[in-house]
């Protein structure tokens, strides 16, 4: 009850309207074809900004070739989010294993309230299998350990996103760097849950860099400012009977994004079971939002076709969509 209220009172806050909807479609971002095989995970950490007064702790999972001795992946315990042990088809972990051959796109991961990156390692892990590398700071006072928790910091989050996102920028030409030369910098992504959702509708601010090129909203809805130009599209997960963050509160948002958008609906569920591998709706979640990025970042249009029927189960998962055909 806690969180809910935690919660409930960010939303009160912080959610503001924006400009009406229009159908405008961004030019595609371009570059090497979409993989059509699953990678082994690499991850590292790092901190960004680490002698400021606001250090940005970041955890990043990054394609890694299936070939070097495995690390078995362990599931972490949460109080926020409950995370079971991972599927049969967990990718392999490798800490500080080398990164793949190729530039990949890369999605800015933002977790929570009272919640880790770690926590949602079933989710971005299959990312990074699929091809992406995630990259999911730890925000300096929302986080499961912050001393000085405030919910209105979330307010300062976005920025958070975007200091990452010029780190990884300047980390891709950095000789020597394990990721540089691998960071496809002209095509991220911007994902989170709960008040990371918040948090993700932020960084698509008016003059937004293009650099941006989509977003997924899970269980979460806008900022004040959110969703206006550049052009982006955007994908809205969310469960009926959340009782954390309605679900009236993500139809808002998708209602007021701009351009071409979809709502994926799971009928009956929470604030986030669906995102535990085994759960009713973790496959269509997982293949929906795989099939999003693949598109919006790799321009891949057989994955955008295919999103509609992955995304949707009978009595499990319903689609809106206003994306293209």
């Amino acid at each position: 009850m806690r969180l809910q209220r935690l919660v409930a009172a960010l939303v009160t806050a912080l959610l503001a309207g924006c400009g009406p909807a229009t159908t405008e479609v961004p030019e595609p971002p371009t570059g090497q074809p979409s993989p059509q095989r699953a990678y082994a995970v690499g991850v590292r950490q790092f901190v960004v900004d680490p002698g400021s007064p606001r250090p940005l702790p970041v955890t990043v999972w990054y394609p890694v070739e299936p070939t070097a001795p495995p690390v078995p992946a362990t599931a972490a315990p949460t109080l926020t989010m409950p995370v079971a042990t991972p599927s049969p088809s967990a990718p392999v972990v490798r800490p500080g294993a080398p990164v793949a051959a190729g530039r990949f796109p890369v999605v800015i991961y933002s977790h929570g309230l009272r919640s880790l990156p770690e926590l949602h390692a079933p989710l971005t892990t299959r990312w990074a299998a699929a091809g992406f590398v995630v990259a999911a700071p730890t925000f300096p006072r929302t986080n499961l350990r912050a001393r000085d928790f405030t919910r209105a910091d979330v307010r300062n989050q976005p920025a958070d996103g975007w200091r990452l996102i010029r780190h990884l920028v300047r980390l891709d030409a950095r000789r020597g760097d394990p990721l540089a030369g691998h960071l496809a910098v002209n095509r991220f992504g911007a994902a989170g849950h709960s008040a990371g959702g918040f948090t993700t509708a932020g960084m698509f601010t008016s003059g937004h860099s293009a650099r941006l090129h989509a977003g997924i909203v899970i269980a979460g809805g806008g900022l004040a400012g959110s969703f206006a130009g550049p052009i982006a599209p955007l994908l809205f997960v969310h469960g009926s009977a959340d009782p954390v963050v309605p679900e009236p509160v993500g139809r808002a948002g998708y209602a007021r994004a701009l351009g071409p958008a979809a709502f994926l609906s799971l009928p009956g569920q929470g604030h986030g079971e669906y995102l535990i591998p085994g759960r009713p709706g973790f496959v269509q979640v997982l293949a929906a939002t795989i099939d999003f990025l693949r598109w919006t970042l790799y321009d891949d249009r057989a994955a955008l076709r295919r999103l509609p029927a992955d995304a949707q189960l009978s009595g499990v998962t319903t689609l809106t969509s206003r994306l293209p055909r």
